[in-house]
């Protein structure tokens, strides 16, 4: 176990890959200067109001970094000249017709996507003013109305069940077993094809039948599921580390304060379970990896032995992500006790739906039973196949396996 951990450790291949998803967090982090980077010289769109109405709409068009809002503007030659001489970027004019608001956005270079969305947005949102300023009401009273929240509350008239769900306390759980879906998707894709290739190299290289002169085929089975679970711990480790450091020292500490606020709706049965799905899924697919390793006889057959596996992960990565818009869909539901695909999806009921106590830990039950029969068979098998070599696919390896040691 040492020695497999030491040396892949030291590897490019476990360098590059932790750098590539440190680099990939990073750019999601600072994307904003990323993106400022790139399009900083582009100054601020000077956009025109030229309000026609009787209503006062001025407290909507704020100026930002992005769009700089000239209101009080109503001499429409000079500034459609402007607009032509590229002095200018758009005209919004804004009219009544019949007791609905009209907007005409004027430019001579088209705006692009997100400039038009941004004003498009303002502008339905200012229709909907002066719909209520009609009223006869003051600007104030207007958006004291449009910005007015209802306090919800919940009560559960179940006195057997524990109590629902707020909705911040769903969204939080979503978010969070959406990152524990991500991250059991990338490191088994890591390390399943890992542990299979390692294996698979000593035995296509011959270097096998010496190791096992001194050490037993059990140990060794045990030694590379341990220290392939260790590097992936390590790197985990790393990770959570500098989004750490970022989270605390980066743009004041304001991704650390979104953390916290996300964590706080979390409970501490939350927490333990996400763990634990996410640990034990990692170790059912290197039980099962190993054991693929040991049925082929070359490095070049690993990827055909890992197909099967893959196409499982996959296939519970996007049920995972289909319940990001309704996690209470009955394939969420099967898939949540399904044990190769429970670890993506199973924290995402625990988390953003109403379930009893009994559903996780049903599924909980079934993924550990399934590492126990994994392992033990895994372990029964890894004895005879290990220095069986034979070709054709997987379930013809299986066959040919147990046809020689029987």
């Amino acid at each position: 176990m040492k020695q497999l951990y030491r040396s892949k450790l030291k590897s490019k291949s476990f360098v590059l890959m932790t750098c590539l998803y440190i680099l990939a967090m990073s750019v999601a982090i600072f994307w904003s200067d990323i993106k400022e980077l790139f399009t900083g010289n582009d100054q601020a769109k000077q956009i025109a109001i030229v309000n026609e109405t009787t209503a006062d709409l001025s407290g909507l068009f704020v100026s930002n970094d992005d769009m700089e809002f000239l209101q009080n503007e109503n001499n429409l030659s000079k500034l459609e000249k402007k607009v032509k001489d590229e002095k200018l970027d758009a005209i919004v004019k804004i009219t009544d017709q019949n007791g609905q608001l009209h907007a005409e956005i004027a430019t001579y270079t088209p705006l692009k996507l997100n400039d038009q969305t941004t004003i498009s947005s303002l502008l339905q949102y200012a229709g909907q003013h002066y719909a209520v300023q009609k009223l006869s009401l003051t600007s104030e009273q207007a958006a004291q109305i449009m910005s007015a929240k209802t306090i919800i509350s919940n009560k559960n008239l179940n006195e057997e069940s524990s109590g629902g769900k707020s909705e911040e306390e769903k969204q939080s759980g979503l978010w969070v077993s959406y990152a524990v879906g991500i991250l059991i998707y990338f490191f088994i894709s890591t390390f399943l094809s890992m542990i299979t290739t390692e294996i698979a190299s000593e035995k296509g290289s011959r270097a096998m039948e010496m190791l096992l002169v001194s050490v037993k085929p059990a140990t060794h089975f045990k030694a590379k599921i341990a220290g392939v679970l260790l590097l992936a711990l390590t790197q985990m480790g790393i990770i959570a580390v500098v989004f750490l450091v970022y989270a605390k020292f980066v743009k004041n500490g304001v991704i650390w304060d979104a953390a916290t606020s996300i964590v706080k709706e979390l409970s501490l049965g939350y927490v333990i379970y996400a763990i634990l799905f996410l640990l034990l899924t990692i170790v059912l697919y290197l039980i099962v990896g190993a054991l693929f390793g040991s049925l082929v006889s070359k490095v070049e057959e690993a990827g055909q032995v890992l197909m099967p596996a893959m196409m499982i992960t996959l296939i519970g990565f996007y049920v995972m992500l289909s319940g990001i818009g309704n996690p209470d869909t009955l394939i969420i539901k099967i898939f949540s006790y399904i044990p190769f695909t429970s670890g993506m999806v199973m924290p995402m009921r625990i988390g953003a739906t109403d379930i009893g106590v009994m559903v996780p830990l049903l599924s909980l039950g079934i993924l550990v039973a399934t590492i126990i029969v994994a392992y033990l068979f895994s372990l029964s098998f890894y004895k005879r196949s290990v220095l069986t070599y034979s070709t054709g696919g997987v379930i013809q390896k299986i066959k040919t396996v147990l046809k020689v040691t029987t």
